[in-house]
């Protein structure tokens, strides 16, 4: 994983590398670039992966091309050998097959790529210089662009280096290439995005094992998050039995607040049920409080929802690094593949569950893939979501909606919980196998968005709040802690189009208030509908003091 950027036209290299250096967090291992003979120039940051001590980027392909890659490529070792077996290549890194695959197939290539990418290639095998760029279907990886006032066009893996210097930013769309020619094509045409497929679970099981198998690839330390839901659950536990298959433990990674965290709790269980080394990162509302701005910057986002799961995953990630783990596996995208937050049991049809999907999965590049990549990549940690994996996602969005949908009655993502039901070899303990869907914002401790909330009220003033509309009349703030987290990003992102690259991200057919938790509704166990309730899970919960415990890492320590 790393920090691309690339500058069509021409630059001079410092000015280049001033912007390229605004994304060193993403790959702190090494920086390095490539200009042309006519000033067009990539610039890499490096967080190495895969050949740490020859896969330095920009990396040279057949002759006149270079590429600079942001991601990883499940399948380079088998389009080496099918394609290239001829031909010697500079590294064992996945990303050098990408520009060979690009000499002998053109814009083609991009489909045959299984995995996650932002890249660009420069090509210089005629007189003008060229650039071919495309991200991955799903938009795992980031990637934005824009023109400067000399009319060259700038790529970057984050808005911020293009700021300065480019009149309009927009996000690379996913699922697309680009060329100066043809401009935007869309390659990714699932059919699971057009008609529902009517297709029966049984392939669920053997594709999500080998959507996590293939994520194993890595030269460096692997491990895994655990935050005692089903979705990271099921991907540790697979993890698990892989690496014992060849006589290693994966190191497993919590973090909650030290008091009411029913996340730590339950990841325990699991860790000890899968035999992971496993480890507890604990900290305070104040603390997480005093890392927003920090967060708000690598994340680029206002977005409430974002900003309350991406800080204790941020702090988390800073953790795992200090361990020497450069990657983790993670289990985002399973929510909206299988419809499991809770709103989701307010759908009034099939269809409407259905087509929610679809629009979740198509939007989470926006959402949960961002949040992942922003907070573990802000500390130079690589996440990888194998239930974004493209094979899996044919199986399982495939799914004749029946099997997925809930409608109040039935607990949200049984499909796939009856798909690891095995009773002669259990994946999971069956209170995590069967537990009720928790936001991880919610789930490291309620006190933790409660004391957000307080926050926001002490510091912003019911004038300030009272001109919201004036200040941000583009997805106006609709609550005090909205605002807050507006204020920030207003006062770190000046661009013009900074703020309409952000989108919100909000439940649907919700029946309590503005709050975007999954305690807003009343399927929850513990909803803000029932307020003795929550207070009696508050106090129950409580009784553990987990900064009494000696088996835990307190962020506290690191501030």
């Amino acid at each position: 994983m790393c920090g691309i950027l690339g500058v069509l036209g021409k630059i001079d290299a410092q000015e280049a590398l001033a912007e390229s250096q605004k994304l060193s967090h993403r790959g702190p291992d090494q920086s390095d670039f490539y200009q042309s003979a006519s000033g067009a120039i990539l610039c890499h940051e490096r967080l190495s992966i895969m050949d740490p001590g020859h896969g330095k980027q920009p990396l040279p392909g057949p002759e006149g091309l270079h590429v600079i890659h942001n991601g990883e490529i499940y399948n380079y070792s088998e389009l080496e050998k099918k394609y290239f077996s001829d031909r010697k290549f500079h590294s064992t890194s996945d990303s050098e097959v990408i520009p060979h695959m690009y000499e002998m197939f053109g814009p083609k290539c991009v489909d045959m790529l299984d995995g996650v990418f932002a890249f660009i290639i420069l090509d210089e095998r005629e007189d003008e210089v060229k650039f071919f760029v495309a991200r991955d279907p799903i938009g795992v990886k980031p990637l934005y662009y824009g023109e400067d006032r000399e009319n060259r066009m700038w790529f970057a893996s984050e808005s911020k280096s293009l700021m300065a210097h480019c009149i309009d930013i927009k996000e690379f769309p996913t699922g697309h290439y680009y060329t100066k020619e043809t401009g935007f094509i869309k390659y990714y045409e699932p059919k699971w995005a057009q008609k529902e497929q009517k297709l029966g679970p049984e392939k669920i099981k053997d594709s999500l094992e080998a959507a996590v198998r293939k994520r194993l690839m890595s030269d460096v330390p692997l491990g895994v998050l655990l935050s005692g839901g089903l979705d990271s659950s099921l991907v540790t536990s697979i993890v698990a039995r892989e690496m014992k298959k060849i006589g290693k433990k994966v190191m497993s990674f919590s973090v909650g607040l030290a008091k009411g965290s029913k996340d730590l709790e339950l990841a325990r269980k699991v860790a000890e049920f899968c035999g992971t080394d496993h480890h507890e990162v604990i900290f305070t509302p104040e603390q997480g409080y005093e890392v927003i701005k920090q967060l708000i910057w690598k994340a680029e986002t206002y977005d409430v929802t974002t900003i309350r799961a991406a800080t204790p995953m941020y702090i988390m990630s800073k953790y795992i690094a200090k361990q020497g783990v450069k990657v983790v596996l993670s289990g985002e995208g399973a929510d909206e593949i299988f419809g499991g937050y809770l709103y989701f049991h307010n759908a009034p049809s099939v269809k409407d569950f259905h087509d929610e999907c679809v629009r979740r999965v198509k939007r989470l590049h926006t959402s949960d893939v961002l949040r992942a990549d922003r907070a573990t990549m802000g500390a130079s940690v690589e996440a990888r979501v194998p239930f974004l994996d493209k094979e899996f996602l044919e199986v399982a969005m495939g799914l004749d909606a029946q099997y997925k949908f809930s409608g109040g009655k039935v607990i949200e993502k049984k499909v796939l919980r009856e798909a690891f039901d095995d009773k002669k070899d259990p994946y999971l303990p069956d209170e995590i196998l069967w537990r009720q869907k928790e936001q991880f914002s919610d789930g490291v401790g309620y006190t933790w968005v409660d004391t957000l909330k307080e926050i926001a009220e002490k510091i912003i003033t019911d004038e300030e709040f009272a001109s919201s509309e004036i200040l941000y009349p583009h997805n106006t703030p609709s609550t005090k802690e909205a605002y807050m987290y507006r204020k920030i990003f207003s006062e770190l992102f000046t661009h013009k189009d900074s703020d309409r690259l952000v989108h919100k991200w909000l439940p649907r057919w919700q029946e309590y208030d503005l709050d975007p938790s999954g305690r807003a509704n009343a399927v929850h166990k513990v909803s803000y509908h029932e307020v003795d309730k929550v207070k009696d899970y508050e106090a129950k919960s409580g009784k553990e003091d987990l900064s009494l415990k000696e088996d835990h890492y307190d962020y506290s320590k690191a501030l």
